[in-house]
């Protein structure tokens, strides 16, 4: 028996996932106001309350009328240009096989956010630790909800801790 309890309970590494599917939205909770962001080095989903860096958060930008959202973009609060955009494509096929293809970021303009972002785009993200994940944009919400802005977004995702550009192929 305890041989038996000893094998289960030695199955979880503690070591965070590299690769998955989330998603992330800008409802804001609590006082003061906090959002729930993703953090590609810890595998999950955390808080901005106490200004995480490498937490990638979603926020919509409403038109100057207020009536509709003008565009949705991906931050984080780590004060460093660590997003770029390295393709879009016109359908969740393409993306996915550019997305599985993607095994080397090579030389990028980084920018602070991920500006105007949409289904069937590709990401790369650089961390402050100089690691990187690649994500696939596979869906978005950009919606008025009782006159705020709402922006929800999910991602497939592969995170790269080692530093190199290099992210296994399939």
């Amino acid at each position: 028996m305890f041989f038996l309890i000893t094998i289960s309970g030695c199955r979880k590494n503690g070591n965070p996932k590299l690769s998955g599917t989330d998603t992330i939205d800008n409802r804001l909770y609590g006082m003061p106001y906090y959002a729930i962001g993703f953090s590609f080095p810890a595998d999950k989903k955390i808080s901005t309350l106490n200004h995480p860096h490498d937490v990638i958060t979603i926020n919509a930008s409403a038109s100057s009328d207020g009536n509709t959202i003008e565009k949705i973009y991906l931050d984080a609060q780590n004060f460093n240009n660590s997003f770029f955009r390295f393709g879009e494509y016109t359908g969740a096929a393409a993306a996915k096989q550019a997305f599985d293809n993607l095994t080397n970021i090579g030389n990028v303009e980084w920018k602070a956010s991920g500006d105007s972002i949409k289904a069937n785009q590709i990401w790369i993200f650089k961390t402050e630790a100089l690691s990187f994940a690649k994500f696939r944009i596979i869906s978005t919400v950009a919606e008025m909800r009782q006159n705020i802005p709402y922006a929800e977004c999910t991602f497939e995702w592969v995170y790269q801790p080692d530093g190199s550009s290099t992210f296994p192929g399939k």
